[in-house]
């Protein structure tokens, strides 16, 4: 299996070669040059994989597909130590559970860090911990991983990085807009190889700063720059896992159809879906949903994607979606526009950056978003995710937090008879306590392991939003 880039990078790379590395040379995200076919057998044999075998044995089949340059034998052990009941909480790992007819939770944040992130960032741990130790000649290297968080990724890299051999996380973030609770989660962690940096700004700062130190080439390779954030090809693979998972524990047979509801603002967690979806799993409709910041169901509804400046974007209560620019809505596109490298790139590479926007509503294929690829979407307010939590509890005794809120409450209205809607879970109500204290009048259940831990001393750095200023950083603490 090789790897492209969806600007047009014509050098072919192998999976552990773009691993470690984050965007491609020439600034486009990585994507395999086909996707795997999953036809009726195979389908039926992964299956029975799931039932009898399990969550890390379903991980191994599937990964196995994308990845030929790490032995089979040590890509199992790797699932194997990942996807584990101690880890997750439960053998099922990714358990399902029915709300209503018709409409099921995927619950997808039993993991360290209580949130969907887990799923995949514990894999990238082990992934970048073997590599770095095979690499040298068995000497290990070292990586520095350079990453951005609107909440939930920054704590999930760095409980996935902590005490990894090899390993520095300098993880950025966007002062003050995060929650409570998620802020605890990273700035209370002491481990030497973790720092925090939070950036005077919005999410979309932290990510652009990002993309621009990537885009250092020469900086990237004397640092060794790594990233963990969904541009991360290998973290997106790992996400398509559960889309399966999900699939099986929905259907009896083969033969029928699901679609699954996706809270979404960077569009990685659906960009799975769709990659999934393009494999053959038998995927209705992916259903976008947005909050506020609703540039996703804007594009989706009108065929125009238009970022927003940080002062236009809203800071609401299911914070983690806080976010204008979607960097892996440029996969989906690149796919859609037959895979241009050149046409990818002129819209994200050129006209966001002189316009801030581009219209392809008026091109033919833009119809094919919903007609081949199954894309659909809506928007969610303050207001509704109060009274989707309301309901939620009220009639079903299940607590959810407010962006799974936002994926209840449009995945409502794209029901349809006969197709289960599976709505993935984003992360656990305590996360969001505020928020749900204000639905319903009470917080919500703590773990033991994070009672206290807004009270625990703070480790992190406040910067503006300058890419250089954070490289000095980086390279200060690499000397």
């Amino acid at each position: 299996m090789r790897y492209v880039s969806t600007r047009g990078d014509a050098a072919p790379r192998q999976f552990c070669d773009i691993l470690l590395e984050g965007l491609a040379p020439d600034g486009g995200l990585y994507l395999p040059e086909r996707y795997p076919q999953i036809d009726a057998a195979r389908l039926a044999a992964l299956r029975r994989v799931h039932a009898s075998q399990g969550y890390a044995a379903l991980a191994f089949e599937i990964l196995g597909l994308y990845i030929d340059d790490i032995p089979a034998a040590d890509l199992k052990a790797i699932c194997e130590k990942t996807y584990t009941a101690e880890v997750f909480g439960t053998r099922e790992i990714v358990p399902l559970k029915k709300l209503e007819d018709g409409l099921h939770l995927e619950a997808l944040s039993n993991g360290p860090t209580l949130a969907f992130k887990d799923m995949a960032m514990q894999l990238l741990g082990n992934l970048f911990e073997y590599e770095l130790a095979r690499g040298n000649e068995g000497k290990g290297e070292q990586l520095n991983i350079l990453g951005a968080t609107s909440g939930d990724t920054g704590s999930a890299a760095e409980y996935a990085m902590r005490g990894k051999r090899g390993i520095r996380v300098f993880m950025l973030s966007p002062h003050g807009r995060m929650s409570p609770f998620q802020q605890a989660q990273m700035f209370s962690l002491q481990d030497a190889n973790i720092h925090n940096i939070a950036i005077e700004g919005v999410f979309d700062d932290c990510q652009d700063i990002v993309k621009a130190v990537s885009n250092d080439l020469a900086f990237k390779r004397q640092y060794r720059i790594g990233t963990v954030n969904s541009i991360n090809w290998a973290r997106l693979l790992a996400q398509v896992v559960y889309y399966f998972a999900g699939y099986f524990q929905a259907t009896k047979s083969d033969s029928e159809k699901v679609s699954f509801t996706v809270p979404s603002g960077n569009f990685g967690n659906v960009c799975a879906g769709h990659v999934a979806r393009q494999m053959g799993l038998p995927i209705d409709r992916l259903v976008v949903a947005t909050n506020e910041n609703d540039v996703l169901d804007e594009f989706f509804r009108t065929g125009v994607y238009r970022v927003r400046g940080a002062a236009d974007t809203h800071e609401t209560s299911s914070p983690s979606m806080d976010i204008s620019k979607a960097s892996n809505f440029e996969r989906f596109v690149f796919d859609l526009l037959g895979r241009d490298g050149a046409a990818t790139r002129a819209l994200f590479g050129d006209a966001l950056a002189k316009d801030g926007r581009f219209d392809l509503s008026g091109d033919a294929r833009f119809a094919e978003a919903a007609a081949r690829y199954g894309f659909v979407s809506g928007k969610s307010t303050h207001a509704d995710r109060l009274a989707t939590i309301r309901d939620v509890r009220q009639w079903h005794g299940v607590t959810i937090d407010t962006h799974t809120a936002d994926g209840v409450k449009v995945a409502r209205e794209h029901l349809q008879p006969g197709v289960p809607m599976i709505v993935l879970e984003t992360a656990l109500p305590i996360k969001f306590a505020a928020a749900i204290t204000e639905a319903l009048g009470r917080e919500p259940e703590r773990p033991a392991r994070f009672i206290g831990i807004e009270d625990l001393p703070k480790r992190v750095q406040v910067l503006p939003a300058d890419a250089a200023r954070v490289k000095r950083l980086i390279a200060r603490e690499c000397e």
